[in-house]
């Protein structure tokens, strides 16, 4: 999916929820209620941070996408049957990777696809969201198919 050109600097926002694994950022997409959040709260349980839930604001610097969490959704995560909850969140955050939570994601992977936006491309896996565990399952993708700086 390519998304419009922008100039550096420029903010879009993104139906997504991103995190940040050791200084690189993971954005998840998927349907509403694919478990994007589940998958963040797994994720930080696991020593990952919040960047933002449910919407992000991404920018070009240079060849990279950088994410921050939106100002209205500023840490603050939605925990099914909890509520909205208060979270530390961090911002500033290369993206190295992107997931989408998807049923019909493929069984094996060679190597990952592409998603634009703004005219850069990252790296994209589709991930059954009934595939357990998923948060080791985007820890690994991230060590194996994301960008590294």
């Amino acid at each position: 999916m390519a998304g419009p050109m922008m100039a550096t600097g420029e903010e879009i926002t993104r139906q997504a929820t991103c995190i940040e694994i050791d200084g690189r950022g993971v954005l998840i997409e998927g349907a509403p209620g694919s478990g994007k959040t589940s998958l963040a709260l797994e994720l930080i349980d696991r020593g990952a941070r919040l960047v933002g839930d449910d919407g992000v604001l991404l920018r070009a610097e240079g060849s990279r996408l950088i994410a921050s969490p939106h100002p209205r959704t500023r840490g603050l995560i939605e925990v099914r049957n909890l509520g909205i909850l208060k979270f530390p969140c961090t911002e500033g955050v290369a993206l190295a990777l992107a997931l989408t939570l998807d049923a019909k994601a493929p069984r094996f992977v060679e190597e990952a696809g592409a998603l634009e936006i703004a005219g850069i491309a990252l790296p994209h896996l589709r991930i059954w969201p009934e595939g357990g565990p998923l948060a080791i399952k985007a820890e690994l993708a991230l060590r194996h198919f994301g960008l590294h700086f």
